[in-house]
């Protein structure tokens, strides 16, 4: 399992965010505020302890009840909490299976396992939920990060289940889900549009922000293939026995319509849409727009 983790977390994806990981915790809330302008004004902090008062303590800190009980002075003292989650919603459906040289699978948990250890390293609180058709795993938010292990557990574990279903994710994941924080859905995207937007609006109704990166790979996109082919159904669609040439027009039309319907309805809820296509590397497209956010906020 350590050698799968470190497979998962390479070094040279998570070198080229490092920057950009010092740059979120100076400019911004920890890392996770490099993706989300935190709504918290000042600090949020927790009584942690009383400690005796000595000379040059802030006054203000003096805990005047105790002094009342005991005449003694005493500080208040505090530890601060980052009050920011992020929730990472990884589709393992069947068809996140596919690709010749990296499968969308593969790619999608390097980039959720890269997104929980920074969210970790820097102390902040990450939360992983898996999903097919329904809910598979669902891992509570830990900023600990000897968890990290159970996090690739989940992400490696793959299912045959042929179908996706977002919206209804979605929907549990957002009455689930107590506290409010940043949502990032990993996902290739073969579902109802308005299944997805469905769920999408039902996560931004309870106040949560959202980021959406949608996995593609390049056969997907291009449509490339020359010869007779019979394709194969991965969520459950009959085969076909088609020449592609004959098709690939309408196809790459559909496909290109369907993405830019997806990324109106992410502006729409003011949600970030990144496309991911598998033949990138990770860490680029990453910090690419990591940096295109921060200048945002």
């Amino acid at each position: 399992m350590e050698q799968e983790r470190l497979h998962l977390l390479d070094s040279e994806t998570l070198a080229k965010i490092a920057k950009l990981e010092l740059r979120a915790r100076s400019t911004v809330e920890g890392f996770v505020s490099g993706l989300h302008k935190s709504p918290y004004q000042g600090f949020s902090v927790e009584f942690a302890e009383h400690r005796e008062y000595v000379p040059g303590d802030d006054i203000r800190h003096i805990d005047w009840k105790v002094y009342g009980r005991t005449d003694r002075f005493y500080i208040k003292e505090y530890e601060e909490e980052t009050n920011l989650i992020v929730y990472l919603v990884v589709d393992l459906s069947r068809s996140m299976a596919y690709g010749r040289k990296v499968s969308k699978h593969e790619y999608a948990s390097i980039l959720a396992a890269s997104l929980a250890y920074l969210t970790m390293k820097q102390q902040d609180s990450a939360s992983l939920a898996t999903f097919s058709d329904s809910l598979l795993h669902y891992i509570p938010p830990t900023s600990n990060l000897s968890q990290l292990r159970y996090f690739c557990q989940a992400l490696l574990q793959q299912t045959d289940t042929p179908k996706t279903n977002i919206g209804t994710v979605l929907h549990r994941l957002a009455e689930k889900v107590k506290r409010r924080g940043i949502f990032i859905l990993i996902s290739d995207m073969w579902d109802d549009l308005e299944n997805i937007l469905s769920g999408i609006r039902h996560i931004r109704h309870k106040k949560h922000d959202m980021i959406l990166f949608h996995i593609i790979d390049p056969d997907e996109w291009e449509f490339p293939f020359e010869d007779l082919t019979q394709f194969v159904g991965l969520e459950g669609e009959e085969e076909i026995l088609v020449h592609p040439r004959s098709i690939r027009e309408d196809y790459r039309r559909e496909v290109e319509n369907f993405c830019t319907a997806l990324k109106a309805g992410c502006m729409r809820n003011q949600i970030d849409y990144v496309p991911f296509h598998t033949c990138e590397e990770v860490g680029k497209v990453l910090s690419s727009y990591l940096a295109s956010r921060i200048q945002r906020i």
